[in-house]
């Protein structure tokens, strides 16, 4: 593993925590107690607004990834960076390992951050650039320009961040995306990921964190809100549908 806590060191708090980010229950939760990674792999679950997102974008330019998408950005400072609100404050508690590769040459940090709302020009627009992929996956759907992505860029260890991957990807494409985590987990990469997915969120071996009104709890698989809904969804549709359609 490289990063083993996240936190917002004392000096850096923000005065108060009336306007966003800090405003969301896990955000402020990591602002006041930081949060843990125990496992190579870690799933931040969780409804639309609960703050995963922001989480994970912050973790990622913690490990220098570009917060827009991508990999190593250029140093903090330069013109074409881009910082969010709780990137600007949270830092990360690094591994050995870890501190090696950060302390090392842009060029050789394995690591690579993939966000749903940029990956689709990423994957029209950098296919058969040196260090990318090879594929035109510009002439590919989105599901299979994703899985080409994935292929290419998430092998070596290193310190891979996602937000939403599923979002082009269909149930058998999720599964791929699945074995790819885990075998990711069982080479030595460690792997953060924000996602709806319960497919995903059922990597074997993974830590997952609800995050949510509450703040942030740790919780199996099977007791995840999102399991819970998707079971009694697919199970009996109308119950749900009858709320919003009158029939």
């Amino acid at each position: 593993m490289f990063v083993s806590r996240a936190y917002v060191p004392d000096g850096l708090r923000p005065p108060h925590f009336r306007q966003w980010p800090y405003t969301v229950p896990a955000v402020a939760e990591v602002v006041e107690r930081g949060i843990e990674f125990t496992h190579p792999v870690t799933f931040l679950v969780g409804d639309n607004g609960s703050g995963k997102s922001t989480l994970v974008e912050a973790i990622a330019e913690g490990f220098t990834l570009d917060a827009r998408g991508g990999r190593a950005a250029r140093k903090a400072g330069a013109a074409d960076t881009t910082r969010t609100p709780l990137g600007e404050v949270l830092r990360l508690e690094t591994t050995a390992q870890g501190a090696r590769m950060l302390a090392g040459p842009r060029l050789k940090k394995k690591g690579f951050f993939l966000r749903a709302e940029t990956a689709f020009s990423m994957t029209e627009n950098l296919g058969g650039v040196p260090g990318y992929w090879q594929e035109n996956t510009a002439e590919m759907s989105h599901g299979e320009g994703f899985l080409a992505v994935f292929r290419s860029m998430f092998r070596e260890p290193g310190f891979y961040v996602m937000d939403e991957p599923e979002s082009a990807l269909s149930f058998t494409a999720c599964l791929h995306l699945v074995a790819l985590m885990h075998e990711l987990g069982e080479r030595g990469a460690q792997v953060v990921c924000a996602t709806h997915s319960p497919i995903l969120a059922s990597t074997p071996g993974a830590d997952i964190i609800e995050v949510g009104e509450h703040g942030m709890r740790r919780a199996k698989w099977s007791q995840l809100q999102l399991v819970d809904h998707w079971r009694r969804y697919l199970d009996n549709p109308t119950a749900y549908l009858r709320h919003l359609t009158g029939s």
